[in-house]
């Protein structure tokens, strides 16, 4: 079943439509209805439907405005306008808009249903194109040349001088001609089957849809197809396979930080709904610093890598940014090594057990294998991983390690491995509870301050997620998931909320018109107040006062 949400300003269209039209036999399924642009915005950013039917003249937020707001942020969304014989011109503003179907004014059920039908049809074809197996299969066998391929591995690996990057992807054809470079790594999320389809995995398995198919490298190449579609159209940059994942190497025109980094998180959110859309299985993205350099796009990479793994904390089918995770420095010094990434993850994001066995593999089969000098080497390796950890999360060491810390000093004292480990297990426990201490008070520090600026602002009518995200220097991404983890509502709802109680207080206590309280709460248009006000107190603004007066 299709999920539709149905908009029109009048309730018997409304009403009649749902009743005229025998949704399950077509496949469709109306979760919300809406009577105006701004109110269908809102249940569409919640419940992300499938195909949104929107008559074009209504108050606060006309169909064509609700259809720009959310082609440009749910691109998979289909959108059928109900447009009568005197809006053409409309309806040649929506031919911009790519609108997927019209229904003309005065119409039947047959009529819509047929619209229905077609948008249905529309969405199986892509279904079917992204799912098509054998197609994949084809295209897998012939993608990615070696020799190119091997490049860029290397470009992601290490440093390579500037005259063999240019000059090598000169010859692959790679353009790498821009001002900023931002790596990125997609790592599809594990299935987890209900315990009542466990008996029919295996017929689950051979199901066209791709979402519990075995075959990891098939799954990939799909996610690999679809996402070279996505970033070839917005000429993002490079699309290819590495370490059994897919990697985006955005190449930005723009020296701004920012900027080519909110072009690239908005093509990969794109990519992120077309996989759970079509593909049925969702993905995790980590993104890494952007770079002006493009020698150090394996910095980049790396910390993309990084990113990745606070999917631990953050949770799966997300994009997230390192900028938004860890204060990173592009220039400092890095020990390029799988054993420090693995010690460094698990001292920010792993657990004490995580710690222990990580640990034990960084100290098993040393016994006899090293000379003295290459053991205490190893040992300041370890050591220099941890205090570069305590570093990049800005923690005081002397509050950590209490103040007769000498670090260095310590590793000529022990007598034996198992001494020396459990000592480097200690302090990294110790690191990973202040750690995770820390993140715990930046989030509600940030909820706080959030809640600050909305409470001083919220009479101001633009104020959205993505000022006090500006204001905050973090992303809406990052801060709507922290928003909502730790207040339990959007911040939509909590700055609709803040204007509902300033406006009952004033109700309350002066005698201001509905109009003067609308502008004082942030409400541009008085009409669109009142209907806010009855919809989240029950009652008109003039019955809340009058109500009150009553009472008192």
């Amino acid at each position: 079943m299709y999920k539709l949400i149905l908009v029109d300003d009048e309730e018997d269209v409304r009403e009649g439509v749902v009743r005229e039209v025998d949704w399950e036999a077509i496949g469709f399924e109306v979760i919300e209805k809406a009577e105006n642009g701004r109110e269908a915005l809102e249940m569409v950013e919640r419940l992300q439907p499938d195909v949104v039917v929107t008559d074009i003249q209504m108050p606060f937020m006309n169909g064509l405005q609700l259809a720009e707001a959310i082609r440009e942020r749910f691109p998979t969304i289909k959108l059928i306008i109900l447009t009568g014989h005197d809006e053409f011109e409309y309806a040649q503003r929506a031919i911009k808009l790519h609108i997927d179907e019209y229904v003309l004014k005065p119409f039947s059920a047959q009529e819509l249903i047929n619209a229905l039908l077609k948008v249905k049809g529309q969405i199986q074809e892509e279904v079917a194109h992204r799912e098509n197996v054998q197609l994949l299969m084809e295209h897998y066998r012939k993608s990615m040349p070696v020799l190119k391929e091997n490049f860029l591995a290397t470009l992601m690996n290490r440093k390579l001088p500037r005259e063999e990057v240019y000059e090598k992807a000169a010859n692959y054809g790679i353009e790498l001609s821009g001002q900023s470079f931002v790596a990125t790594v997609m790592s599809i999320d594990g299935v987890l089957i209900p315990e009542e389809e466990l008996e029919n995995r295996e017929e689950l398995s051979k199901s066209v849809s791709l979402k519990y198919s075995p075959d990891q490298a098939l799954k990939y190449f799909a996610l690999l197809n679809i996402t070279e579609e996505i970033v070839d159209k917005h000429r993002l940059g490079l699309v290819f396979m590495h370490d059994d994942q897919v990697v985006v190497l955005s190449v930005r025109e723009s020296e701004n930080r920012e900027i080519a980094l909110q072009e690239t998180m908005k093509v990969l959110e794109e990519v992120r709904q077309n996989v759970e859309k079509y593909l049925k299985f969702t993905l995790t993205v980590g993104i890494g610093t952007v770079m002006k350099d493009v020698t150090k796009i394996s910095y980049s990479y790396e910390d993309a890598v990084l990113a990745l793994d606070y999917r631990l904390i953050l949770g799966n089918n997300r994009i997230i940014s390192i900028d938004d995770v860890e204060m990173r420095s592009v220039e400092k010094v890095r020990f390029d090594d799988v054993k420090e990434h693995a010690l460094t993850r698990c001292i920010k994001v792993g657990t004490n057990q995580e710690i222990r066995e990580t640990m034990d593999e960084l100290f098993q089969g040393i016994e006899g294998a090293v000379s003295v000098k290459d053991y205490q080497i190893y040992l300041l390796e370890i050591l220099t991983c941890i205090l570069k950890a305590a570093k990049d999360s800005n923690l005081n060491v002397d509050e950590v390690f209490g103040d007769n810390f000498i670090p260095f000093t310590e590793i000529n004292k022990f007598t034996s491995l198992e001494e020396a480990k459990h000592w480097l297990a200690e302090l990294c426990a110790s690191m990973m509870n202040h750690i995770a201490t820390d993140r715990q008070y930046t989030y509600k520090n940030l909820v706080e301050m959030a809640k600050d600026y909305t409470k001083n602002h919220y009479h101001e009518g633009d104020i959205t997620i993505n000022k006090v995200c500006s204001h905050l220097h973090i992303s809406a991404g990052y801060f709507s998931s922290i928003f909502k983890k730790e207040t339990k509502m959007t911040f939509v709802n909590y700055l609709n909320h803040i204007r509902m109680e300033a406006a009952k207080e004033m109700l309350r206590s002066t005698d201001m018109k509905a109009l003067e309280i609308a502008e004082k709460v942030g409400y541009a248009d008085a009409n669109y107040f009142s209907f806010s006000f009855r919809k989240n107190v029950g009652v008109s603004p003039k019955e809340y006062r009058n109500n009150s007066t009553k009472g008192q």
